[in-house]
């Protein structure tokens, strides 16, 4: 993986999880959502990628800042568990007419969904904190050093 590839898909990273974060303002808001993120944090797409490189990436980045990494993608998965479950969940159990029907949220749905977007919002900032520290590390190494472990 050349260096420019890992900041693309560092980026990409990002882009899935403030997509993720446009569903669920969505989803709060009384829209069908489609394809919510995984519960994983292996399983999203963002994990996919970062799981199956983490070699290289420990050697980029740095075992701890790799660690840092992993640990607020996966408090990230955490808090959105709360959220998961309150919309998505139930999902696979609907019909043709509730993908087209925009449903109703109750009020005390609705505001215990601000209080877990609020600490889901904490940890994307978490999450985005940390990989700014990532691309900053990737873009201050020599492109050698990426060559030198594709090799």
């Amino acid at each position: 993986m050349t260096k420019t590839e890992m900041l693309k898909a560092i980026e990409s990273a990002e882009a899935v999880h403030l997509e993720q974060m446009h569903k669920i303002i969505a989803a709060i808001s009384g829209e069908k959502v489609e394809n919510p993120t995984a519960l994983g944090k292996m399983e999203c797409e963002c994990g996919v990628w970062f799981y199956s490189n983490e070699e290289m990436m420990k050697k980029i980045l740095s075992p701890q800042l790799f660690e840092r990494l992993d640990k607020a993608h996966e408090k990230w998965h955490q808090e959105y568990v709360y959220i998961h479950d309150m919309f998505f969940k139930e999902e696979k159990k609907e019909g043709f007419l509730s993908k087209i029907i925009k449903r109703r949220v109750s009020k005390e749905l609705y505001d215990k969904a601000k209080y877990y977007y609020k600490e889901l919002q904490l940890a994307t900032d978490e999450l985005l904190n940390a990989s700014l520290s990532a691309k900053r590390r990737i873009m201050a190494l020599p492109d050698a050093k990426f060559e030198e472990l594709e090799a």
